[in-house]
């Protein structure tokens, strides 16, 4: 049986790596570096505002500093910058402002021109002859676009990563259409597997399907890679302040740094996909990663796990599938439920791998009987919702700067992102996603 898909539109982010002359470079590390100090003064106007007033400054106030900027003897150079990326840095300043008094982010904070680098560009992009063309004097840029851009595009991102690549974020907008039975192109399965997901430590996921249970071991990468990080930050230490030497050698550490994220998001965009694509519905427990990192003893391995970028790397496929993603409530006792009698025990040490129900006497593994249960209380939510006719509800995800994170102490929930915020390529590789 198959329902009307609920959104019209999909929104998509595709990211290309870019391949600047040396011409360009110069020109997007300018830019870079107009749109750095715009946000810094802005935010620094903001803040002096604040302080006198208890008034913040609306968009339309901060773009009007620009101007008189533009035309002082000191700051001229904002002139030769596009006034697009300016602007769009000011509604990126009063979005991240939102989000703090929204309690979805912390404050935003003073930009460094060392580290990640970025502009964006609200319109005017072009795709030429498998290239992308910027707007303003830097022209066409060459690019390796591995798949076919759908949609009208809506924002570019062009960044500079740490270890000195270019990459181009490439949001677009997809209508859907729908068909003459009234059934939108991408409806809402009903037909697949349920799957229910216990993830941990030892085992990254632990998965079943109501028949079998299955156990992905976490690949720990950046345990793997930490004494050659050590080593390499060691050295870069020992390297003088501003020499050309420690500059050049900052590119070898992000190098390193930058292999660790693309093996753990290549893992996870693989395990996503080979559980989304034959099911109908995924259940995870709706983890508080932040408040688990405070454990100093887990808080490194808890971070290497990327636990919630997994979640939202189901919740898209899911969504773009016709598929749900159940987030249970984070305090539903998945692990000291008896999965046969529904026997709940008091207290269960992390320690604890198996045990024996004292009430039916049923040896259950730990992580295996926590998925069973999430399972379980998933498929209760999913038949609650369809009886009452609850609609599933969108998360907060921000189109143009990655995720945002919701309000805490959220509960159980149906989750569809219609916002496909996730690369399709990983710094310009191609990702075995499907």
């Amino acid at each position: 049986m198959l329902h009307k898909a609920c959104p019209e539109r999909c929104l998509k982010v595709i990211q290309v790596r870019l391949y600047p002359s040396q011409k360009q470079q110069i020109q997007l590390s300018q830019a870079f570096g107009c749109a750095r100090w715009w946000w810094n003064y802005a935010l620094n106007k903001s803040i002096e505002t604040y302080k006198e007033t208890g008034k913040g400054l609306t968009r339309a106030a901060l773009n009007a500093f620009l101007p008189p900027l533009k035309k002082a003897e000191d700051t001229k150079w904002l002139a030769d910058c596009y006034s697009q990326v300016l602007q769009a840095t000011t509604l990126n300043l009063t979005t991240a402002y939102k989000n703090f008094f929204d309690k979805r982010a912390g404050f935003p904070k003073f930009k460094s021109k060392h580290g990640k680098q970025s502009i964006q560009y609200p319109q005017n992009v072009k795709i030429v002859d498998g290239n992308v063309k910027l707007p303003g004097n830097i022209g066409i840029v060459k690019a390796k676009i591995h798949r076919l851009i759908k949609g009208k595009i809506k924002t570019v991102t062009v960044s500079k990563t740490p270890s000195g690549k270019y990459l181009a974020s490439i949001l677009t907008e997809a209508v859907r259409v729908a068909s003459p039975t009234g059934e939108g192109e991408n409806p809402i399965i009903s037909e697949g597997k349920i799957y229910g997901i216990d993830l941990g430590l030892k085992h990254f996921a632990v998965v079943t399907d109501g028949e079998k249970v299955s156990k992905y071991d976490n690949p720990k990468y950046l345990a793997k890679h930490e004494k050659n990080l050590k080593r390499k930050q060691q050295k870069l230490a020992r390297k003088q302040k501003g020499s050309n030497s420690r500059n050049r050698y900052k590119k070898v550490v992000a190098k390193v740094y930058e292999r660790i994220t693309n093996s753990r998001q290549d893992f996870l965009h693989k395990l996503s996909y080979k559980l989304v694509s034959d099911s109908q519905a995924v259940i995870v427990e709706n983890l508080h990663v932040k408040g688990m990192v405070r454990n100093h003893k887990l808080a490194k391995s808890i971070s290497d796990a990327g636990w919630g970028r997994f979640i939202n790397f189901l919740a898209y496929k899911l969504e773009r599938n016709g598929g749900k993603l159940v987030e249970i409530d984070r305090w539903f006792p998945s692990s000291k439920l008896c999965s046969n009698c529904f026997y709940q025990i008091g207290e269960m040490p992390l320690d604890v791998r198996e045990w024996t129900c004292p009430h039916c006497g049923t040896h259950h593994d730990r992580d295996g009987n926590a998925a069973i249960n999430i399972r379980a209380e998933g498929i209760r939510m999913l038949a609650l919702s369809e009886a009452e006719g609850i609609k599933a509800e969108g998360s907060a995800v921000s189109a143009v700067g990655g995720e945002v994170s919701p309000s805490l102490g959220r509960k159980s929930k149906f989750r569809h992102s219609p916002v496909i915020t996730e690369a399709d390529t990983v710094l310009g590789t191609p990702s075995q996603r499907g």
